[in-house]
């Protein structure tokens, strides 16, 4: 059936009247446009059907300009009049044709939806406007039939398409198809269909057609009240609900789609279908045969479900959940009685359980939006509860109230209502004024005690707005007093009864821990203390229930967290306390927490608290917080933790037979979780911080379990995790360890578990450690299988260790091992791992008794020598010869099998399997086939072991078996060395092995050489050679070794990485073989014949071979080659070694150069971070030995001698490396004490030790020598320090370098004092040396450019510089002598006569004193003409007064004393009187001290004195003891000049004593100008406050007492001028509505003091204008700087080294950069950041981003537009000068040595690098940054200009 014909009337000829209509749109505003519509109609004589339809048919002609034929446009603004006009005219003929059916449909289809289809989705104020006129037509035509057939269904199917829905779903109202035969719809339309609406559009349309659809069946209903009905309309409803139905149904499922559905959905379709659902809900409704029904409780349930989805997926979404939440209360909520339902009708969201865990959640979120959506939606159900309890209080104060907080004037202070006045600090007063100002009052001085719901709510509200919105001040100001309302509740209904009781303690703690984390994470670090010292501060003991309160989740989540930040703990770990209030407070709190916790709760608590170790990565202080809070937890109790045994156990009693034990799988995973814990605090290397965690963790394991309720391998990994120095003998846990191993049955019941047990597991572990579980299968193992079995047993050796108290213990033990060892020895075949698991474990078991005896020989010497601790008594030493002997022969016949292994080539294969072909080689992968492997293996461990237990034996004592054992250990030695050569790769590993094997024997053999292997050498010697007689013992077995082992390094069978493996089995076969003399020597052997050990000649060509072989070693053969040597330079050079070595002529110079290059470019490729390597350098090549040779030394035509040559490479680049430069200096500075006469050529380098170094402490440093045994050897074997204890309290700080020259002149200094026949050419030496240096160092300091300034700040380079150099020269005053004094003190006067700071002018007065007091003669001659010159600076006059009064107080003869007193004290005098303040009262100081000094001096010697003279001085001292501030400021002094002594100040007990060095800087004491200083300072200060008092008192008096209003009028002016002066100061203060609705209302613009009328108004006007212009030009500036800020953001969150930081800034100022991100804002107010910044912090802004955070702050700034970029070397990095940056950058700067992590570069758009043209990998991560800033602002340059 085909359409019926729709056409229009045909018009008239109306086109001229078109044209000119249609240029008139674009004069006339839209508005306009149906009066001259009229003007037309009646003028022309046109019908409106014509008028329209020519209209129409222009359309398309007349618009086509306007949009572009077609084309998505965005119109202007006279482009959108002119189509709104247009469209207006349209409208209007409609609404006068007479039948207008057709002519809308063919205006919505011809102009309307082509309109919609062509312009911009974003042009939403043409759409609003068309729509508007397209829905008044509607509602005037009654035609929503019509729409219902065309805009519904087009607008439902664009959405749908936009989704990838097909179709409409069955259950729909609106079908999108639209069939032919419709009658109502224009054929026209049907095409049209075919085309989507944008989506904006879409949901645009339906909004407004469902909205007036609304506001026309709201008049409907109201007509039909009145009877005034149009039947037209009645429609409508009808309408409503089907397009109310699908819209509800569309919403849902475009909340579930992308962002931009979800936008549109809840922008513009959710706000609609609300307000729908709530004006005609519920109904029901019937369409083509479908049943339809809506209430509010079905659409809230659905909403509810559809947020639940949203928040588990991301940050967006929850926002979109939250504002949908948002919109619903909005309507639904905020008066549920106005909506005619109550809650127990309708569906209420707010008692969803989960409802109250989201809004907890997103008031925490880090996005600050998300919580300020959190909070609202909170509000608004807060609203809604009280609303539907009816409390008519809470209607009248509401908490969405814009003014919650009530005013309570008459309140005087914070601390109570009856205007009572606390004592509060000055932040306090602070905190109150911003407090008040801001009408914070309420919670703090309620009316009564108990206050209701709302009341508390409000109080919670409150706060969390003071968290979100303001300062710290006001933060600090409500906080305390407020939370203390919240926790003052009680219990009046049942618990979890409503999601919103804060009257119960379950409520109130739920909703306050959402306080407490805001506050823990907030971004002001004030802030986070103050909470958390709120939290803490709670009275958790005598309140019980606060505690059982507080939800677990919380505990070990976000207060955990917030523990590790650092601004909690300040104070942490200065003087090496690791403790802090802080970490206090949170023990105190977890020992409440877990008091009521049953054992197994308790235990599964501290397991949940120690796996936080495993997510989180904790600093210093907060492990230590964690560690303490996991031992309070487990005790029960937050004391002192030490040595306390197994206190726990008194609690475990109690529970332990209700509880019973604990499951083996609990207690493992505790024991697991601690040992992470502690295996952290490695990581922070200072050994009595680690002793401080171990001894908490520890404690908490002994607390709560036995030692037998785990698994033995737990236990032992948990055991093994403690440092060893902590568990072996002397150490600080080792007797807490072992009552825990021993005692394990003290509280419980002997068959439960005993110490017996312990030993059983114990006893029991070697056979289940060595069972082969199918023993006749080959099994086959790697070096990485024997490392791993060699970790079990030295675990199980090391507690067995601590568990045996008695020999007799160790029988099962051995018992067992014999009885494997005669086992193995039966076997047929040895390719198992039986063998080889059991040599492991007598091998773990004999190095762990070694260790063991070692430190017992260590501490009975300590005991012997008195300085020991005892700890001794008591140790098993467990002899035991015979076992271990017996054991020794099963192995060595066990050894003597597998060891064919070596020399039966012709049984192992060459052909090398596939799987191995591939490897490169390395220490742990062989090149052989794994059963060559297995049998490899096992032969070196064999050998291993009997080396190590015949080494142990020979300690123990002599045997027939032991000397067998080294008959075999020799044997071996000679069948490797005298090997024959190999000729496959094959063998040259098996020869490899073999070489392995044979370091540990060498080693075995030479540490306890003796007459047996005396013998055995000269048996073998005569073997091998015709004439043995007069030949060196080792000589032809040293040249075999090397002419051997250099044949199979040359030969390239071997892969170089293995060749590299071969090199150090080399070195340490070497070092063995030439340390057997020195072993001879130590273990006082007497050989009977005097045989030297090696010729000349081979010690040589070894010298020759290791010069060779220093360059290209590898880091794992420095320290062998460095040994070897030191030795050979021993053996040359000593005359102790003499006999060892025949003809041996010493080492010349060119040798040794040939050895200092060498060894200098091993040096600079080698870790300077490792301190044995370099300790190993300075050993061997500045060899005792060596160095007191002249000529290794001075100058020569060839240049410098070698070893000066050495030291000056060494100390230049030991400025670089700190621990390189103190290793330098304590070996040097031993090495100049013994030989003085060196010193002479060595100035330049005392210079720069002297002037080297900061005040750091070097923590690793320690643990490194803690840790490791060839660090402390190779420390041990650098020369003597001068002084060990100065050594011992400096070596771990920078400034060690002039602390070891200080210390090293002073005992020069006593050398020369000594005047010792014997030592005449060393202290000649010394004194010569001493001038030169003395001189060198006067001369440095006037004429340097930088210690010659004058004007430096404090604490900066040059001021450290200037006391590093005056107090060397203290110390060096002792050296001037009479040959150099006046040249000294005339550089002395020019030192004393520039500006210095206190400090340095300290030290130049305690030289010059020196100087005076030892040529007493030159004082008259030079102080006197001094004191005369009275135009001097007073700065250089103080120092010369602080001089004469020393000089005179401290000359050494009485006679002098009195001479200076005469000569001195008389032109000292008148400076009393000096205009200057601080050279007047410096003077009164010291001139009193004098008097009193001397005055009795004199009375008793009855000296002539001049009446007057006599009567004057009396006079003086009594003034100057009797004046008040005279008293005053001697009392502020402290002692200072009793307690000043100028001999000891020039020493470097005074300098560098231990007690300054808390001063931070330079070990400086406080001098006595800066004392006067800040007296004068604080005086100052006192009489400002005394002066501002008064004239405030004034004011007052003239307010009260006051004639005339002028007088008042001229005090109200000033107090004007004093605001206006003090209003550009920083301030802090928010205007608020609540403080101005609440002010009293005046009668008029006046205000009446004293019966005067004053005009208020007009004061606070200009007040106000004042404050708008500061306000106005303050912003101005902001706005001027932020504008010509570059967009450029540097990320240096992963930096932590302060100079690069304040660089960092410096820079980015200087750049303009428009932030610098750091990890911790506080840094700023660092003394060292704000020296090298230079204020930078105060231009440009500092960024917190923590490091836990960078990814969303990364991820935050890509969404706004920046581009994320890294300065890093990858594989991917682009060269920097072939970037191109983009204008919004963000620059991620790397850690200065790991760089940037992993897993951000993962999120980085692109990594830049800077190319490199010199040797060095990278450059300092400032300088870098520095260079890409410049790049950044060079290219921003160019594109600008």
């Amino acid at each position: 059936m085909s359409a019926p014909d729709r056409s229009l009337p045909a018009a008239a000829d109306a086109s001229p009247h078109v044209s000119s209509l249609t240029r008139s749109f674009h004069a006339v505003p839209p508005a306009a446009v149906p009066a001259i519509i009229d003007c037309v109609l009646a003028s022309t004589g046109l019908s409106p059907s014509s008028l329209f339809s020519s209209l129409l048919e222009a359309f398309p002609g007349l618009t086509q300009d306007l949009l572009k034929g077609g084309e998505c446009v965005n119109l202007d603004l006279s482009g959108s009049n002119y189509v709104v006009s247009y469209v207006s005219a349209l409208c209007c003929l409609i609404k006068n044709i007479g039948i207008w059916t057709d002519a809308l449909q063919s205006f919505i289809w011809r102009v309307y939806t082509p309109l919609l289809e062509t312009t911009e989705p974003n042009n939403s104020g043409l759409h609003v406007q068309i729509t508007e006129l397209l829905c008044d037509l509607i509602v005037a035509h009654s035609a929503w039939e019509i729409i219902e057939a065309t805009l519904v269904p087009l607008s439902l199917k664009s959405v749908g398409h936009s989704m990838g829905m097909l179709q409409n779903e069955v259950s729909s109202c609106y079908q999108w198809v639209m069939a032919n035969d419709v009658e109502l719809v224009d054929l026209g339309f049907i095409c049209s269909m075919s085309e989507d609406l944008p989506l904006s559009i879409a949901c645009h349309v339906l909004n407004s057609l469902l909205s007036t659809a609304l506001r026309t069946s709201s008049a409907v209903q109201s007509q039909e009240n009145l009877k005034l009905v149009d039947n037209g309309n009645t429609y409508v409803e009808s309408f409503v609900k089907k397009l109310l139905w699908d819209l509800s149904n569309m919403v849902f499922i475009m909340l579930l789609q992308s962002p931009e559905h979800r936008s549109y959905a809840i922008q513009l379709l959710l706000p609609v279908v609300l307000r729908a659902t709530d004006a005609i809900s519920p109904f029901e409704h019937s369409s083509c045969g479908l049943e339809y029904s809506l209430s509010r409780g079905c659409f809230l349930r659905r909403v509810w479900t559809c947020c639940k989805s949203l928040f588990s997926l991301g940050s967006a979404e929850r926002r979109d959940a939250y504002s949908m939440l948002s919109i619903c209360f909005s309507f639904f909520y905020s008066n549920p009685k106005e909506h005619g339902f109550t809650s127990a009708e309708e569906y209420n969201i707010t008692e969803e359980k989960e409802f109250r865990e989201e809004i907890c959640r997103g008031m925490v979120d880090k996005e600050a939006l998300v919580r300020k959506q959190s909070l609202y939606v909170l509000k608004l159900s807060l609203d809604h509860y009280y609303h539907l309890q009816g409390s008519k209080e809470y209607q009248c104060s509401p908490i969405f109230s814009e003014s919650n907080l009530i005013l309570e004037n008459d309140v005087k202070s914070f601390g109570g209502t009856d205007g009572s006045t606390i004592l509060m600090s000055k932040r306090e007063k602070w905190a109150e004024k911003e407090a008040r100002s801001l009408g914070v009052r309420e919670t703090c001085i309620l009316t009564h005690s108990n206050p209701k719901g709302w009341e508390r709510w409000k109080t919670f509200v409150l706060l969390f707005e003071m968290l979100e919105e303001y300062g710290t001040h006001l933060v600090d100001a409500a906080w305390t007093n407020q939370i203390s309302l919240l926790l003052d509740f009680h219990e009046p209904r049942a618990r979890g009864a409503c999601q919103f009781q804060l009257e119960d303690s379950e409520g109130t703690f739920s909703w306050l821990t959402v306080l407490w984390e805001r506050g823990f994470f907030h971004e002001n670090p004030q802030v986070r203390c103050l909470i958390m010292q709120s939290f803490l501060g709670i009275d958790w003991k005598n309140n019980e229930i606060y505690a059982t309160q507080v939800p677990e989740s919380f505990v070990l989540g976000p207060l955990v967290q917030s523990l590790n930040d650092v601004v909690h703990h300040k104070d942490f770990g200065i003087k090496e306390v690791y403790t802090s209030k802080t970490i206090e407070g949170a023990a105190k709190f977890f020992c409440q927490y877990t008091l009521h916790f049953s054992r197994r709760e308790q235990v599964a608590f501290i397991c949940s608290l120690g796996s936080v170790a495993k997510q989180e990565s904790f600093g210093r202080a907060g492990l230590m917080t964690l560690a303490c809070c996991i031992a309070s937890a487990a005790c029960r109790t937050h004391g002192p933790l030490r040595n306390n045994g197994c206190s726990g156990h008194s609690f475990m009693e109690q529970e332990k037979h209700a509880q019973g034990n604990l499951q083996h799988n609990i207690t493992a995973e505790l024991l697991d979780v601690l040992r992470i814990v502690m295996e952290r605090s490695k990581q922070h290397f200072n050994p009595n911080y680690r002793l401080r965690v171990c001894e908490q963790v520890f404690q908490a394991a002994s607390s709560v379990m036995c030692v037998c309720d785990a698994p033995l391998d737990v236990v032992l990994q948990f055991l093994s995790a403690m440092p060893r120095e902590f568990t072996d003998l002397g150490g600080s846990l080792r007797s807490n360890i072992q009552l825990w191993l021993s005692e394990s049955s003290f509280h419980v019941s002997s068959s439960i578990c005993s110490k017996m047990e312990v030993l059983k597991n114990l006893y029991s572990f070697p056979a289940s450690f060595i069972k082969h579980s199918s023993p006749d299968e080959f099994v086959s193992f790697t070096d990485d299988d024997l490392d791993a079995w060699g970790y079990e047993a030295q675990k199980w050796a090391r507690v067995l260790c601590l568990v045996i108290t008695e020999e007799q213990k160790l029988e099962p033990v051995f018992a067992f091992l014999l009885n494997c060892a005669i086992n193995i020895g039966k076997q047929t075949h040895n390719l198992d791992w039986v063998p080889s698991k059991f040599l492991i474990l007598i091998l773990g078991l004999v190095q762990e008794l070694e260790v063991a005896q070692e430190k017992f020989n260590f501490h009975t010497a300590a005991d012997r020598n008195g300085v020991g601790v005892g700890v001794s008594d008591g140790f098993v030493t467990f002899g035991g010869l015979e076992k271990f002997t017996s054991i020794l022969v099963e192995v060595v016949s066990f050894a003597t099998t597998v060891c064919s292994i070596f020399w039966l080539r012709p049984m192992v294969s060459d052909v090398l399997p596939p799987s191995v072909r591939g490897k490169l080689g390395g220490p742990s992968q062989r090149r052989l086939a794994s059963f060559t492997t297995t049998s490899v293996l096992q032969a070196i461990l064999s050998m291993k072991t009997i080396a190590c237990i015949s080494s142990w034996c020979s300690k123990l004592g002599k045997d027939f078996f032991v000397d067998s054992a080294h008959t075999f250990l020799w044997s071996f030695c000679w069948k490797v060395i005298l090997s024959s050569p190999c000729d496959s790769e094959t063998g040259a590993e098996i020869r490899l092995a073999a070489y392995e094997a044979l370091a540990p024997v060498l080693k075995a053999l030479s540490t306890t050489f003796s007459l047996v292997d005396f013998d055995l050498l000269m048996a073998y010697n005569r073997s091998a050679l015709a004439n043995v007689e007069g030949e060196p013992l080792l000589d032809y077995l040293l040249l075999n070794f090397l002419q051997n082992i250099n044949e199979l390094l040359t030969v390239e069978h071997l892969a170089r990485s293995r060749r590299a493996v071969l090199m150090n089995w080399k070195w340490l076969c070497l070092d063995s073989l030439l340390s057997i003399p020195y072993h001879v020597i130590e273990n006082g052997v007497y050989l009977r014949n005097a045989l030297p050990f090696y010729s000349g000649s081979t010690v040589r060509n070894i010298f020759v071979d290791v010069v060779e072989s220093l360059e290209n070693a590898g880091e794992i053969a420095v320290l062998p080659i460095l040994r070897t040597v030191r030795l050979i330079l021993g053996l040359l050079c000593s005359a102790r070694m003499s006999s060892a070595v025949s003809s041996c002529s010493g080492v010349n110079v060119q040798m040794m150069l040939q050895l200092v290059h060498s060894s200098w470019i091993l040096h600079s490729s080698c870790n300077k971070r490792r301190v044995a390597p370099i300790a190993a350098l300075l050993s061997s090549v500045l060899h005792v030995s060596v160095f007191n040779d002249i000529s290794m030394h001075k100058m020569t035509d060839n240049g410098q001698g070698p070893l000066k040559w050495f030291i000056e490479k060494l100390l230049v680049e030991g400025v670089k490396s700190p621990r390189t430069i103190r290793l330098a200096a304590l070996h040097l500075t031993g090495m100049w004490l013994l030989y003085p006469r060196t010193l002479k050529y060595y100035l330049k380098e005392l210079k720069l030790l002297s002037l080297y170094g900061s005040v750091a402490f070097d923590e690793d440093f320690e643990a490194e020598l803690t840790e490791s045994h060839d660090a402390r050897m190779e420390v041990s074997m650098l020369a003597q320090s001068p002084d060990a204890e100065f050594t011992e309290v400096f070596i771990n700080t920078e400034m060690y370098a002039r602390v070891a020259i200080a210390v090293l002149f002073h005992k020069l200094a006593d050398l020369v004092e000594m005047k010792v026949e014997d030592g005449r050419k060393d202290a000649q030496a010394a004194l010569h040396c001493g001038k030169m240096f003395l001189l060198e160092l006067l001369e440095f300091v006037i004429n340097d450019k930088d210690l010659a300034k004058e004007l430096y700040k404090k604490h900066s380079a040059i001021h450290r510089r200037k006391v590093r150099a005056w107090q060397m020269l203290c110390i060096l005053s002792r050296f001037v002598d009479e040959d150099v004094v006046h040249d000294v003190t005339s550089k002395l006067h020019i030192c004393l006569y520039r500006n210095n700071l206190p400090a340095v002018r300290h030290y130049i007065e305690t030289f010059a004193i020196q100087v005076y007091l030892k040529f007493p003669l030159l004082t008259e001659e030079q102080l006197i003409p001094i004191f005369h010159e009275y135009n001097m600076r007073p700065q250089a006059l103080s120092s010369y007064v602080f001089i004469a009064a020393n000089v005179i107080l401290h000359a050494h003869d009485l006679p002098v004393q009195i001479k200076h007193l005469n000569e001195l004290l008389p032109p000292i005098v008148p400076f009393l009187t000096s205009h200057h303040h601080s050279l007047r009262c410096f003077t009164q100081l010291l001139v009193y001290q004098v008097l009193c000094k001397l005055t009795p001096v004199l009375e008793f010697n009855n000296l002539e004195a001049l009446p007057l003279e006599k009567k004057c001085f009396m006079d003086l001292r009594s003034y100057l003891m009797g004046n008040t501030e005279c008293v005053r400021i001697r009392t502020s002094m402290e002692g200072f000049l009793d307690a000043f002594d100028p001999k000891t100040s020039a020493s470097p007990y005074g300098i560098f004593t231990a007690q300054n060095e808390v001063s931070g800087f330079e070990c400086v004491m406080t001098s006595l100008m800066e004392r006067v200083i800040t007296f004068l300072n604080d005086v100052r200060e006192d009489l400002r406050c005394s002066m501002a008092k008064d004239v405030i008192n004034i004011k007052n008096e003239c307010l009260a007492v006051g004639d005339t209003r002028e007088s008042l009028k001229d005090d109200a002016e000033s107090l004007s001028v004093e605001f206006s002066n003090s209003i550009s100061v920083d301030f802090q203060k928010k205007a608020t509505l609540q403080k101005h609705e609440n002010l009293t209302e005046y009668d008029g613009a006046s205000f009446s003091v004293c019966g005067f009328n004053f005009p208020r108004l007009s004061d606070m006007e200009k007040e106000e204008e004042l404050l708008s212009m500061v306000l106005h030009s303050r912003s101005t500036a902001i706005e001027k700087i932020r504008e010509n800020r570059q967009q450029l953001i540097l990320v240096a969150s992963l930096l932590d080294r302060i100079p690069n930081l304040a660089g960092l800034a410096r820079t980015c100022e200087v750049f303009q950069a428009a932030g610098l991100a750091v990890s911790d804002a506080s840094i700023v107010h660092d003394k060292q950041f704000q020296l090298i910044g230079v204020t930078a912090e105060k231009w440009v802004p500092i960024i917190e981003v923590p490091v836990s955070t960078m990814k969303i702050y990364l991820e935050k700034k890509r969404r706004e537009g920046y581009s994320i970029l890294g300065l890093e070397q990858t594989a991917n990095s682009t060269p920097l000068d072939r970037f191109s940056f983009p204008k919004k950058t963000v620059l991620v700067l790397g850690r200065e040595r790991e760089g940037i992590p992993v897993d951000i570069i993962h999120i980085l758009d692109a990594c830049i690098e800077i190319p490199q043209l010199g040797i060095i990998r990278s450059l300092n991560v400032h300088v870098s940054g520095a260079i890409a800033l410049w790049e950044y602002t060079r290219q921003q340059r160019t594109k600008h200009h």
